[in-house]
């Protein structure tokens, strides 16, 4: 009975082991967890706000609309660049290394203030005091030192 009982331990230990290293190869193969990633929203001011599905809606074409025409500004190089950054994660780091002139450094941020701008039309006078706020929040943060 003893060795029965053994014997059934040691193949569910082998059989368990066995398994998680191929689940570890799948997953390392999978592009799954990097999609998953990658449709979890972002976390910033506007998912704080309690947006309405209209605001959002707006929003999204605001966003979508000022995304058009950074590209507009942007040679083919510095958009294979910058989707290639996107595509590392680096964000506004990968948007640094593009060697933007000084006329598409101007035209750019006349696209992000008016982007800015808009996005801000479409909230209430009270989303507005509280973005004003997490804006005010987030520039402490960033003034403080780092230990």
């Amino acid at each position: 009975m003893k060795l029965k009982n053994l014997s059934l331990i040691c193949g569910a230990i082998a059989l368990s082991l066995t398994t998680t290293s191929f689940a570890v190869k799948a997953e390392a193969n999978s592009s799954l967890p990097l999609v998953v990633a990658q449709s979890q929203p972002k976390e910033g001011p506007f998912q704080r706000l309690g947006l309405t599905d209209e605001q959002k809606t707006k929003i999204k074409e605001i966003r979508t609309n000022a995304r058009a025409e950074v590209d507009k500004i942007l040679t083919e190089q510095q958009r294979e660049q910058l989707k290639t950054a996107m595509q590392n994660r680096q964000g506004r780091g990968g948007f640094a290394a593009l060697n933007l002139s000084d006329d598409q450094k101007n035209q750019f941020r006349q696209i992000m203030q008016s982007q800015k701008t808009q996005m801000e039309a479409v909230l209430t006078a009270q989303q507005k005091e509280q973005l004003q706020k997490y804006r005010q929040e987030k520039g402490a943060r960033r003034q403080q030192p780092n230990m």
